[in-house]
């Protein structure tokens, strides 16, 4: 598996945050996995989801500054499967870019960031990010790589969402857009999941306010969060397959808590555990903060949804549904199509047929493979 160094980029003074003019300085973490075409053309910006990294591809033992967070789940890419030699974003032809979100917790500008004027973390005074924040950021990142039009712009579920504000809001920087398992508005579903996450974390006793120390963090509220959000990314015949080989832990017999007493009750505490030791809660309610103001007609200064589209006419996009996801539901993707054809953008649609949900997109590659590849190297 070949190895991958993060690298960086500093965004300049003239950057600025839309809820924080002036704030910075920023930094962009991200990485490269295939070689730029001398004419630069064969690149594609890779969005990651909510809690991702610039990692997506190869293997990546430690990013600077990042610490005991990168776990050894996060030194092989989130999308490996997808992207190398004779993979489905095959990198002998293609360049592919994907960078931390500002705010993030992998090496970008985040709440675990020193605030130079203080020494310290910023923590709960680092500003909340927008989606116009993260594409615009990535945008510079672009132009300092020197690549005016990207050949495509990908986004897994949230990540998709930020392909479509980059394709809305600057056109003429891409040909192809593909949101996997994404939607152009917040479900009020999501906003209710989404809202139930931010106050599990806000109202743990070790949060304060957001400036907590590294020895007492609020573990208990982000892992009740990420339970929330988990039964979301996995259907529930999958949870029910994986929670067989769960260990059930039980209290001792004369606790007072409650004694766990099904597989998929450790399951999903397991897979709590996990996630609070990879990953920052700040930067957590951060990126939340950010899905639940996704308004991709607002951001583009659009008149309304049935215009918002309209610069979009001289791109195709590659729109994929899973049958199985309950929190991008297909329905999301079929109104989204909708907007499309209404514009008249060349649009294609495909559903894929999983058991596995919404992180199927992670999973099974092979059920994406065939249309990714032939919509990239398809010639128009």
């Amino acid at each position: 598996m070949k190895e991958v160094r993060t690298r960086f980029f500093q965004l300049g003074k003239d950057f600025s945050l839309e809820n924080a003019p002036g704030f910075g300085p920023l930094t962009l973490a991200y990485e490269v996995c295939g070689e730029l075409s001398p004419e630069r053309d064969n690149a594609i910006l890779l969005f990651h989801a909510l809690s991702g990294s610039q990692h997506a591809a190869g293997t990546n033992p430690s990013v600077p500054g990042v610490g005991s967070l990168w776990q050894q789940e996060c030194r092989t890419g989130w999308w490996h499967p997808f992207i190398g030699p004779n993979k489905p974003i095959d990198t002998r032809r293609f360049c592919v870019i994907c960078a931390n979100y500002l705010g993030g917790c992998y090496g970008s500008t985040g709440p675990r960031s020193r605030n130079p004027r203080t020494g310290k973390p910023y923590g709960g005074s680092f500003p909340w990010i927008t989606a116009n924040d993260i594409v615009d950021s990535q945008v510079r990142l672009l132009d300092h790589l020197g690549i005016d039009r990207l050949h495509a712009v990908i986004g897994p579920s949230l990540g998709g969402m930020l392909a479509l504000n980059l394709a809305v809001r600057h056109p003429r920087r891409t040909r192809t857009v593909i949101p996997v398992a994404a939607a152009m508005e917040v479900s009020l579903l999501q906003r209710i999941h989404n809202f139930e996450q931010i106050r599990a974390i806000e109202e743990d006793p070790d949060f304060r306010g957001g400036d907590y120390s590294g020895r007492r963090r609020p573990d208990q509220g982000l892992s009740l969060a990420r339970m929330i959000s988990h039964k979301t990314f996995v259907s529930l015949r999958s949870m029910a397959v994986r929670a067989r080989r769960e260990i059930v832990e039980k209290p001792p017999v004369r606790s007072r808590r409650y004694r766990i007493s099904h597989p998929v009750e450790s399951y999903l505490l397991h897979q709590a555990k996990k996630f609070v030791r990879r990953f920052d809660a700040n930067t957590y309610l951060r990126i939340l903060g950010l899905w639940q103001n996704f308004d991709l007609v607002r951001d583009a200064g659009a008149r309304g949804p049935a215009a918002v589209f309209r610069p979009c006419r001289k791109q195709r996009f590659l729109v994929f549904s899973i049958d199985s996801d309950v929190c991008f539901y297909p329905e999301d993707q079929e109104n989204l199509v909708r907007r499309l054809q209404a514009a008249r953008v060349y649009c294609r649609h495909i559903t894929v047929h999983s058991p596995k949900g919404h992180d199927a997109f992670l999973l099974e590659p092979g059920l994406f493979a065939p249309y990714l590849s032939y919509t990239l190297e398809e010639k128009w």
